[in-house]
C-alpha cells in the first residue's frame, strides 16, 4: 500500500523553471492565473500518490522573491454570502483566511480585486473592512456583454474603466476563493493597463487538471471530470493545438470555447496573440512528474468511485442533481468500475447486515480492514476509529481504550442536559474521552500517538454520517464514503 506514483521534488523543480521561462518570454512581467487550490490540493494528492497537498505553495516559495499575490473575488458572491462548501465559510471570509495563510508561508499579498463591481453595498463594506486592515483593494467593473463584445472590452469604457492594480514584482499570481471569481478578467484587465503604460507583460494559466500531455481518457483526466461533474466540465482534444502543431493535447471545454475571444482580446491589446492554442497558455508540468503510471491510474479509478458515492449522498440530501450522478455513472462504466471495487464497501455492508445497525469499515495503509459496529455507547464511526487505533498500536482487541465509566457520564450529559436523542459518542467526543484517558492510561496514550497513521486510509459507512463524524474523518486525513441512505426515517437530519 501507499505506493508512490508522483515525484513531488521533480515537479517543484520543473514547475518553477517553467514559470521563470514564461516570465522571460514576456520580457520580465507575467500575470499567472492560478486555478484550483494553492495549499490544500487533496484531489491532486489522491489521484497522484506522492503529490503533496501544499506542492503549489512550495513551488511558489521557489519564486518567493519574484512573486506577489492578488486575490480576486466576485462582488456578487460577496453580496449573496456565497459559501465554500468544503470549509463552510463565505467567500469574503475565505479571502481573509487566504491572506493569513499566504503571509504565514512568507508570501507577499499585494492586493484584493473586487470583480463584477456595480456598486453592491456588501462589496463596499468588504472593501472598507479590508482597507481598515491595511490592505489595498481595487474595483473591476462589470462589462456589458463580456466576453463576447471584444471592441467594448478592450476600450476605455471596458478594461480602461477598471482601477489599475499597482504591482511591483515580475510574477503576479492571481488566485481566488473559488470558481467564477474573475481571475482571468483580472489578468487581462491588467495587461490592457500595463500596455497603455508601456510595460511589457504577459499572461499564462496554471491549472493542474486536466493534464494536457496525458491521453484524453486517462483515468487521471477522467477523475478530474468526476470532480467537476457539478460544473459540467468536459475534457476535450484541443482543436487549436492539433491544427497548429499536429499533436494531440487535452484541455477542457470552457478554455477551448473561450480561446477565440481571448485571441481577439490579445490581438486588440498587442496587435497579435502570443498563443496558438489554449494549451499553449498553460504552464502545467504535472504530467512530466508521474513516475508510476499504473499507481496513478488505480488511484484515479478509486477517486471516481469516491466521487460517485459523494454525489449519490448529495442527491439524497437534495444538494445535487440526478444528471450529475448519471455523468459519474458513465465515467464508472467507461473504466469498467463497480462500487464493490472499493475495498471497504463489502466489509461494512457485511457488518451492517449481521447486526442490523449502521457499520463502518476502514482500510489501514498496510491493507488490513478494520470494522466498527453500532453499540449502546458508541456510534459505528467511533467504534471503527478505536479499533483501528488498537490495530495500529498493537493493543489487543479485548482491551477497552475508554472505560465505560468515562463514556456513560457523557451519554447522560448529551441526553439529559443537552437534549440529544442519540446518546452514543460521535468521533470528536470519542477522541476527547480518549485524550482524557491517555493522561493515566498507557494504552490510551499509545492509541493517541497512532492517530497520524490514519492519514491516507480509506473508510466506508453504511449510512450518511453526521457533519461532525464526516468532518473528523477529514481532519484525520481518512477518505470516507457513505451509502446514500439515512440512519433513521426522520425528515430532519443534522
Amino acid at each position: 500500500m501507499n505506493r508512490i506514483g508522483f515525484d513531488s521534488r521533480k515537479y517543484i523543480q520543473l514547475q518553477s523553471t517553467r514559470i521563470r521561462e514564461r516570465i522571460d518570454f514576456f520580457g520580465g512581467k507575467l500575470y499567472l492565473e492560478f486555478g484550483g487550490k494553492l495549499f490544500d490540493d487533496y484531489h491532486a494528492s489522491r489521484v497522484l500518490p506522492g503529490f503533496q497537498p501544499d506542492n503549489k505553495i512550495r513551488m511558489l516559495l521557489e519564486l518567493k522573491d519574484q512573486a506577489e499575490i492578488v486575490i480576486a473575488i466576485n462582488a456578487n458572491d460577496i453580496e449573496k454570502n456565497k459559501v465554500r462548501s468544503d470549509l463552510g465559510i463565505t467567500y469574503d471570509m475565505d479571502v481573509i483566511r487566504l491572506i493569513d495563510v499566504f503571509r504565514d508561508f512568507g508570501l507577499y499579498v499585494g492586493a484584493v480585486a473586487i470583480t463584477q463591481y456595480t456598486g453592491q453595498p456588501g462589496a463596499d463594506l468588504f472593501k472598507a473592512r479590508l482597507e481598515g486592515m491595511g490592505l489595498r483593494v481595487y474595483r473591476l467593473y462589470r462589462i456589458h456583454d463580456y466576453p463576447a463584445n471584444v471592441p467594448l472590452i478592450v476600450s476605455d469604457e471596458g478594461f480602461g474603466r477598471n482601477e489599475y492594480i499597482e504591482t511591483t514584482r515580475s510574477l503576479v499570481v492571481v488566485t481566488a476563493p473559488g470558481p467564477g471569481s474573475g481571475k482571468m478578467a483580472t489578468c487581462l484587465s491588467q495587461l490592457y493597463h500595463e500596455h497603455r503604460r508601456g510595460v511589457k507583460a504577459g499572461y499564462a494559466k496554471f491549472e493542474t487538471f486536466p493534464i494536457w500531455n496525458l491521453p484524453l481518457k486517462h483515468p487521471v483526466n477522467l477523475a478530474y471530470e468526476a470532480a467537476t461533474a457539478d460544473l459540467n466540465d468536459v475534457n476535450m482534444i484541443d482543436p487549436f493545438h492539433l491544427e497548429a502543431y499536429d499533436r494531440k493535447a487535452v484541455n477542457y471545454n470552457r478554455d477551448i470555447e473561450i480561446f477565440p475571444v481571448l485571441r481577439a482580446i490579445f490581438e486588440r491589446i498587442y496587435g497579435e496573440c502570443p498563443y496558438k492554442s489554449p494549451t499553449d497558455m498553460g504552464v502545467n508540468m504535472a504530467g512530466m512528474s508521474i513516475v508510476d503510471d499504473a499507481v496513478c491510474c488505480e488511484a484515479s479509478r478509486q477517486e471516481i468511485i469516491r466521487r460517485y458515492y459523494r454525489t449519490a449522498c448529495a442527491v439524497k440530501q437534495g444538494h445535487a442533481s440526478e444528471a450529475e450522478l448519471q455523468k459519474l455513472d458513465l465515467l464508472m462504466r467507461s473504466q469498467n468500475l463497480d462500487l464493490a471495487d472499493r475495498s471497504t464497501v463489502a466489509p461494512a455492508l457485511a457488518v451492517a447486515h449481521r447486526t442490523g445497525e449502521p457499520a463502518v469499515a476502514l482500510e489501514l495503509n498496510d491493507g488490513t480492514i478494520v470494522t466498527g459496529k453500532t453499540s449502546s455507547l458508541l456510534g459505528a464511526s467511533s467504534a471503527c476509529l478505536l479499533n483501528a487505533l488498537k490495530m495500529l498500536s498493537g493493543i489487543p482487541d479485548e482491551i477497552k481504550l475508554i472505560s465505560p465509566t468515562v463514556i456513560e457520564p457523557i451519554n447522560h450529559l448529551k441526553v439529559e442536559h443537552m437534549g440529544n436523542r442519540n446518546p452514543r459518542l460521535h468521533t470528536d467526543e470519542t477522541l476527547v474521552a480518549l485524550a482524557i484517558c491517555a493522561a493515566t492510561d498507557q494504552n490510551a496514550e499509545k492509541a493517541m500517538d497512532a492517530l497520524s497513521d490514519l492519514r491516507g486510509c480509506e473508510a466506508h459507512s453504511t449510512v450518511i454520517l453526521s457533519q461532525v463524524d464526516e468532518g473528523m474523518f477529514g481532519k484525520l486525513g481518512v477518505n470516507i464514503t457513505c451509502e446514500p441512505t439515512y440512519e433513521t426515517k426522520r425528515l430532519y437530519h443534522k
